[in-house]
Parts: structure tokens; C-alpha cells; sequence
């Protein structure tokens, strides 16, 4: 599946509704890590490659996903590693350019999922009333796996919808939750590591997004 406009998010980036295709009402999800040229990359690619599985539809019912970097290489190429394991999941690495975190990014995110908790911070202080919309990754996946589905909208509601109830039921446990080491949270940085510690990391991000792509969707990953 090949990412439109230059692998950053769908349609032309404006929320107006006014261009062919793309659903008036969105949701935005900002995958962050630091140079925006592996973890979230790969976070963003994977996340797009399974809701596409979900939902069979290119524009996934009005969810936009994207990446940026705090220390954002912009312009450059993912990582040849990280193109690798997205090849072995099947997902498309195409077209994509980091890009360094600004605060536009930040305003228009209806959902911010960072690699770290250094990220997470560095997301929360930038301001725009982002605290109870930006979870580090692993971390939103623990607190949706604590959700009933069942008190969520359903999918004939629009997954956008969804998708806000989410967040706010994971944002309400946050305080409730905690996680089990400080380390459980994390998923550390590959750049640079040879290929096998990269697919070790894939593997960890695949497995955080599972859960929240079917939260999001209501439907399972298919087997």
C-alpha cells in the first residue's frame, strides 16, 4: 500500500474536509521518537499497514497517522534498517521523510504516542493542553488493554468516535495503572544496531500496536 503525500498522513494535511476523499471528521495519531528515522517510522508504517488490514479502506475511516522527531532529521530517508523490518511485515516503507516535531504537529494531534518517556515529556512541554492526549507508546497499550471494549462506541459510530472514547478512558486510568518498572514503558533507540536488534524492535512495536489497532477499530488482527 503506497503512502500518500510523501508518506505524511493522508490527503494534503488540511482538516477542513474540503479535498476529495478524506472524511470531515479525523483523528490524528503522531507517532514521536527523536530522529524520526527509526522508531517511529516504523511505528507509523506498522500502525497504517494494520489498520488497512482492519478496516480495508485507504483512508481507515478518517484516522490520519504520522511521525515527527524531537531532534527530527528533517527531510532525510528512514533508516535502511528500518525499511527491512517493515519489509518483513509486509508494510509499506515508501515515500517516507522525516521531519522535525513542531508545534503544529502537536496542536492538531488528537493522540501523540512517543518512543520514551523523555518523549512524552518533551511533548508535554511544549504546552497546547497535550498532557491528556500523549502516552509513550507501551504505555497506551497497558492502559488499553484495561478498557472494556464493550463501553467504547461502536464501529457503526465512525471509528474517529471511537477512537476520542479511547483516549479519554485511557487517559482517566492513567493515574490508576501504573507500570509494573520504569522500564516497561520504553522502547529503546536502534539507531545505529545491526539489523537483528532492529527486528527485535519491531517485534516489540508490533506487538504494542496489536492491541490498540483493535481497540481503535473493534475488529482483531486477522489471522
Amino acid at each position: 500500500m503506497t503512502a500518500p503525500d510523501a508518506g505524511r498522513g493522508i490527503g494534503n494535511g488540511d482538516d477542513t474536509g474540503t479535498f476529495t476523499g478524506l472524511p470531515r471528521d479525523t483523528f490524528r495519531i503522531l507517532h514521536v521518537s527523536t530522529g524520526n528515522v527509526c522508531r517511529s517510522p516504523i511505528t507509523e508504517r506498522l500502525t497504517r499497514h494494520a489498520l488497512a488490514d482492519r478496516l480495508g479502506d485507504p483512508l481507515w475511516g478518517g484516522l490520519i497517522v504520522e511521525s515527527a522527531g524531537t531532534w527530527g532529521h528533517e527531510g532525510a530517508p528512514m533508516e535502511a534498517n528500518a525499511e527491512a523490518v517493515l519489509a518483513d511485515f509486509g508494510a509499506d516503507a515508501s515515500g517516507f521523510v522525516g521531519r522535525e516535531l513542531l508545534d503544529e504537529h502537536v496542536i492538531r494531534a488528537d493522540l501523540v504516542l512517543t518512543a520514551t518517556r523523555d518523549h512524552r515529556a518533551q511533548v508535554i512541554s511544549m504546552g497546547h493542553s497535550a498532557g491528556l492526549r500523549t502516552f509513550t507508546l507501551k504505555e497506551f497499550t497497558r492502559l488499553v488493554k484495561a478498557i472494556d471494549p464493550a463501553t467504547l462506541p461502536p464501529l457503526e459510530d465512525g471509528v474517529v468516535a471511537r477512537a476520542r472514547a479511547l483516549v479519554r478512558a485511557a487517559a482517566a486510568l492513567r493515574g490508576w495503572l501504573l507500570a509494573p518498572t520504569v522500564e516497561a514503558d520504553e522502547v529503546y533507540d536502534p539507531y545505529g544496531a545491526p539489523l537483528p536488534f532492529f527486528r527485535s524492535v519491531g517485534d516489540e512495536i508490533q506487538q504494542a500496536i496489536d492491541p490498540v489497532v483493535t481497540a481503535l477499530t473493534g475488529v482483531p488482527a486477522r489471522t
